[in-house]
């Protein structure tokens, strides 16, 4: 593989004002030492704590640091995209912003991903949060290793390393960052993990609560989905409808045939179940069509929404 000539870290960031110096200077040598250019965009996704001042700050003293400033907070999922857009390297590196996440790991994540992967996720396989987060956190990946076919221990880690053709190729509406290597490997991208080092907290309290979950697991549902059909809809739908419609079709001559030879049929139940499914499959046939023409147009409108959620940019 040939070695990245521009490595970008992208870190979304919601109220971590306490927390933003230390990793900058954690983060900095690190990077150096990796003896690769790099630049460091920090997303401030809305936070009400002044966590913009201080990454101002940084950005002013580390020319290598640049800072998205979001209109409001929309959520990580868009902060991620915001930081996708605006990434220059070769080679794309995220990390969460709490200090659980350790910046040491970074050459060990780099070495991984020149061994031939296009993504490497962290595995916080000695995962330093309370067991009300861990266990839920155990449940929902063995249900999503289950669902994808991706065989990772720990999809929602925020610790990733990425080629940069990936980002480029990753859509993340909404929540979907959880299922960033799902969504990549569905796009056919080599995709593997290693095991990193996980700290506790240091500073402020967790952004989620349990309901993160629950809408995680809808979110697989899509996922699964839209992993089997999303370049072809219509492979679903259409196909469904054209089966539902072929049997009332079916079941309509039927009712023609016997009408045919003096029997009644404005009162039998298989009469309605031929009208039902006439019409059902008309409307998923329908719905395919409609959703190609949604499925051509979709890249392009999630592009022009990101961009028009940025504030400001500091620093160049």
């Amino acid at each position: 593989m040939t070695p990245p000539t521009l490595i970008s870290v992208v870190i979304p960031v919601y109220d971590e004002r306490d927390s933003l110096n230390q990793l900058v200077d954690e983060l900095l040598p690190v990077m150096r030492a990796v003896a690769v250019p790099y630049e460091v965009i920090f997303v401030d996704d809305g936070s009400r704590d002044g966590s913009a001042d201080v990454l101002a700050g940084l950005a002013t003293r580390h020319d290598e640091i640049r800072v998205i400033c979001m209109r409001r907070n929309f959520g990580k999922g868009p902060a991620l995209t915001a930081g996708f857009r605006d990434a220059r390297g070769d080679v794309v590196i995220t990390l969460d912003a709490d200090l659980q996440d350790d910046p040491t790991e970074i050459p060990r994540m780099l070495a991984a991903l020149e061994e031939g992967a296009d993504l490497v996720s962290g595995w916080k396989q000695n995962r330093q949060d309370p067991w009300n987060k861990r266990i839920p956190s155990k449940l929902f990946n063995a249900t999503a290793r289950k669902a994808s076919g991706l065989d990772l221990h720990d999809l929602n880690c925020g610790f990733k390393v990425y080629r940069a053709n990936v980002v480029k190729a990753l859509a993340i509406p909404g929540e979907m960052y959880r299922f960033i290597p799902a969504i990549a490997a569905s796009e056919g991208f080599i995709v593997t993990e290693i095991a990193v080092n996980h700290r506790a907290r240091q500073h402020g309290t967790s952004k989620y609560g349990f309901e993160r979950y629950l809408r995680g697991l809808l979110d697989l549902v899509t996922i699964s989905f839209v992993g089997r059909y999303r370049h072809r809809p219509m492979h679903l739908f259409g196909g469904v409808g054209l089966l539902l419609f072929a049997i009332g079709v079916l079941i309509g001559a039927y009712l023609t045939v016997i009408k045919m030879f003096g029997e009644p049929i404005g009162s039998r139940p298989l009469l309605f179940l031929a009208v039902l499914l006439i019409v059902v499959g008309i409307q998923l046939f329908t719905i395919g069509l409609v959703s190609e023409l949604i499925q051509r147009g979709r890249l392009r409108s999630e592009e022009d929404e990101a961009e028009s959620r940025i504030a400001r940019i500091i620093g160049e």
